[in-house]
């Protein structure tokens, strides 16, 4: 049986906020030195799926960069499968994608070219470790049309969920997308296992529909149950996460931190394979106290540096007495000297000048979040729950004091930046 895996990839990834301003949901860097979509992609080929289409669409760049060829998943093929980025293209009949189905009915004469059997739809954005083939044997032994992971989840979240409903023969029936009042905590994991004609037929049907969110967790789903089609559930018990909040997002990489921790980053028949750059080891300084984080390549931590519960990717400079507790920096940050940052979220090459302090221990979760390339002045102070934008620099700061729930956006021309 042939499989071919589809990664959705294509999200604007809003409530990311700062962190999705330049670049796709899925690229945005996770455990200092992966990226989210890392783990969906060593999915496929830890299950031995080398056969890979990624749907793009907002903001592609980063992207496209970060997977190039596919040579560090070894998906760099030419003929018997291998990676491809597909994304929206202008011509008749076509046009942006409006939905997760949409996106897969506009690419599908791409999708099912070389006739595979299945089509493994998957989400660009989650973290966890599955192997599809135990999912793929399952489909085949229950003579499945559909076959959809789920996973228990806390029933205060389940609302955020489409949550589905199964007899003792795993049979779904019944689908409901992100319910108000949810009938049980069994979560859709958006990972699909579909047979090829039942997809085509599918889609097909469901891009005529006036009334469609051409989406599969509102649309083609439940109307492949009211159809009475064998649709399964494959019950799933590992880590699992869809980090599209920064509540997820940060929850999600403290978990790393945990003793033991919730999810493994390394494990010798399951290894997260990703791209990276060539940095030289991280230098420790004599004096600096290092507790419970994961430091990347090419970090530098000074001499009466406390650096506590935190993320650091490749190239971050802590300074001589600067305190950084439960954070996560992106590559090439700066903290000057005796800066304090605390449960602060800080994108690319974001500058702390001396004697800033950033966030706050609050009883309620708030997170102070920086965008890719600001700079913050010596002396400032961000409350928790601030955000300060892309770009920003010291002329776009009215006071010293950024209050929690303050937006500080750059004020400059695009062509200034």
């Amino acid at each position: 049986m042939k499989t071919r895996a589809v990664i959705l990839a294509g999200g604007e990834g809003t409530r990311l906020q700062v962190l999705t301003a330049k670049r796709a949901k899925p690229a945005v860097l996770f455990a200092g030195k992966y990226r989210v979509i890392d783990f969906t992609l060593s999915n496929c080929v830890n299950s031995q799926i080398s056969d890979v289409m990624i749907l793009a669409q907002y903001r592609p760049q980063s992207l496209i960069e970060h997977i190039g060829s596919g040579g560090p998943w070894d998906l760099n093929l030419d003929f018997t499968g291998g990676v491809r980025i597909l994304t929206p293209y202008k011509a008749k009949a076509s046009d942006w994608f409006v939905g997760t189905a949409d996106a897969v009915q506009q690419n599908f004469t791409f999708i099912k070219r070389g006739n595979p059997d299945h089509i493994l739809i998957l989400s660009g954005d989650h973290i966890y470790a599955m192997d599809y083939r135990g999912m793929s044997r399952f489909h085949q032994e229950k003579k499945a049309d559909v076959t959809i992971a789920c996973i228990q989840v806390p029933m205060d979240e389940a609302s955020r969920y489409g949550i589905l409903e199964f007899d003792e023969n795993r049979r779904i029936t019944k689908f409901v997308e992100k319910p108000e009042n949810p009938p049980c905590n069994t979560a859709n994991m958006g990972v699909y296992l579909f047979n090829r004609e039942v997809l085509n037929q599918a889609l097909w049907e469901d891009h005529f529909r006036t009334d469609s969110n051409h989406d599969f967790g509102k649309d083609i789903i439940p109307k492949l149950i009211a159809g009475n089609l064998n649709v399964f559930a494959y019950p799933f018990e590992g880590y699992w996460v869809d980090v599209g909040t920064i509540e997820t997002y940060w929850k999600a990489q403290m978990d790393l931190l945990k003793n033991p921790p919730s999810f493994k980053l390394y494990h010798p028949s399951w290894i997260i394979h990703t791209r990276t750059e060539e940095r030289p080891p991280a230098q420790i300084h004599a004096g600096a106290i290092i507790e419970n984080c994961l430091i990347s390549d090419g970090c530098v931590i000074e001499s009466g540096a406390v650096v506590q519960d935190c993320i650091c990717s490749p190239g971050v400079w802590i300074k001589n007495g600067a305190i950084v507790k439960g954070s996560i920096l992106f590559t090439d940050c700066i903290v000057h000297e005796n800066a304090q940052l605390t449960r602060c979220i800080a994108d690319k090459r974001v500058i702390f000048h001396q004697n800033t302090i950033c966030g706050d221990l609050t009883e309620e979760l708030q997170i102070t979040l920086f965008g890719r390339e600001s700079i913050i002045p010596p002396g400032m102070r961000i409350e928790p729950g601030a955000m300060i934008g892309t770009d920003v620099i010291e002329s776009d700061f009215k006071s010293e004091l950024v209050k929690s729930g303050e937006i500080i956006l750059t004020r400059r021309l695009p062509y200034e930046i």
